[in-house]
């Protein structure tokens, strides 16, 4: 048993850590129409926009931690908002921070998963998101949030330990896709609400009264990162 483990364990690092070979271009252009055609459908969009709200609201809590405030939940619910609490001076640089997280964290943890697969580190990318959902599970204080983080941590645990090599890439590769695209719609969702009077106390609005920096230019901050990832990472991503 002992002998078992000893090789088993080296060899997973190497798994873990190793490179993994790049897909054909078929397959990068596949996922890239696949991931495209879910954020531009619309009811395709309403489901699959919970994986966006669960890299929003894990981005507020995952920067909230990062700057010493006391995350105490996160609520995801079945129209696709969300919420995440955290205590501490409701002022100040880790409040701003942790506001503007939100609409960023899709796009930028596509831009994240964009330079792992262009460095081969398919395995790697699966590990890591399978890890993080994990971490934000714990946090999750609603059962519809609860049922989403399990489906999605379910995913990605079942195609990197049961999947070929191939279905890997094709899945990891369609992920970073739906992530970089999809970071780039909420901005857009949120601009046109606003522009009904709508969505008052959004992320753009309290950061406006966190910081008395126009709302609107907090929505400009949002369009350029989720538009500047989608270049960055559909750049490695094609070139890789």
């Amino acid at each position: 048993m002992d002998s078992l483990a000893a090789t088993a364990l080296p060899d997973l690092w190497d798994r873990l850590t190793g490179t993994q070979p790049d897909p054909e271009l078929w397959v990068v252009l596949a996922t890239l129409v696949a991931a495209l055609a879910v954020v531009v459908w619309h009811p395709v969009w309403r489901l699959a926009r919970n994986a966006v709200t669960i890299a929003h609201e894990g981005g507020h809590g995952l920067v909230a931690l990062l700057t010493g405030r006391q995350l105490t939940g996160i609520r995801l619910h079945s129209d696709t908002s969300g919420l995440t609490v955290s205590r501490g001076k409701p002022y100040g640089l880790g409040m701003i921070l942790t506001a503007a997280a939100g609409y960023t964290a899709p796009s930028l943890l596509g831009l994240g998963g964009a330079a792992l697969l262009a460095a081969g580190r398919i395995t790697l990318l699966l590990w890591v998101a399978t890890a993080l959902l994990v971490a934000m599970l714990v946090m999750i204080r609603n059962a519809y949030g609860v049922l989403t983080v399990v489906l999605a941590g379910g995913a990605f645990l079942l195609v990197s330990w049961l999947a070929g090599p191939q279905v890997q890439a094709a899945f990891a590769y369609a992920v970073v896709w739906f992530l970089l695209l999809g970071g780039v719609r909420p901005p857009f969702e949120l601009q046109s609400k606003r522009s009904r009077g709508g969505a008052g106390d959004s992320d753009a609005d309290q950061l406006s009264r966190l910081t008395h920096v126009p709302a609107g230019l907090w929505l400009f901050l949002f369009h350029a990162v989720s538009l500047c990832s989608l270049i960055g990472g559909g750049r490695w991503l094609l070139e890789g």
